[in-house]
């Protein structure tokens, strides 16, 4: 695939996670679950590192589920550009901090490898992951670990992981 297709993909994921965001944004659960991320806004950007490292986008949907999207570098083989966005489910009640907030999240998502001198993989993903939100800053900090099953060019499986911080505003 030339450079210019994968460009124009690119730009279209990209394109289509934001339309996602921005419907979802509409929407709002007032189940009363504890979380700082909606004291100090329900948008955050900021940066993974890890398999991939790059740049890291979330958006609150309810007061337990949420959007993110990733658009990083991943270092597997010789390197290749990688996006992907998921859907994800918090748990706030496993783990009880006296400041901030630490739930526990699962979702499933999509991701894109572009791949220069081989075919582009297309795959499903399941993050698992844990996340702190700061009482007094705007911030969080998070790890995850994300399984991926790649269903094209071939079926195989692969992992994802990293830490990450975000600002919320």
């Amino acid at each position: 695939m030339n450079s210019r297709k994968r460009f124009s993909g690119a730009l279209v994921a990209v394109f289509c996670m934001i339309s996602m965001f921005s419907a979802a944004v509409a929407q709002d659960d007032t189940s009363g679950a504890k979380t700082s991320s909606f004291e100090h806004g329900n948008f955050g950007v900021g940066v993974i590192f890890g398999e991939p490292t790059g740049l890291s986008a979330k958006m609150w949907t309810t007061k337990s589920t949420a959007f993110d999207i990733g658009v990083a570098w991943s270092f597997s083989g010789a390197g290749h550009f990688h996006i992907h966005g998921d859907y994800l489910f918090h748990n706030f009640g496993l783990f009880d901090v006296s400041k901030g907030s630490l739930p526990v999240y699962i979702g499933i998502g999509g991701r894109m490898l572009f791949r220069d001198n081989a075919d582009d993989k297309i795959g499903v993903r399941f993050p698992i992951g844990i996340e702190y939100y700061f009482d007094d800053w705007p911030v969080a900090v998070f790890g995850e670990v994300v399984p991926i099953l790649d269903l094209s060019p071939s079926t195989e499986g692969d992992i994802n992981g990293g830490l990450g911080v975000r600002f919320y505003f």
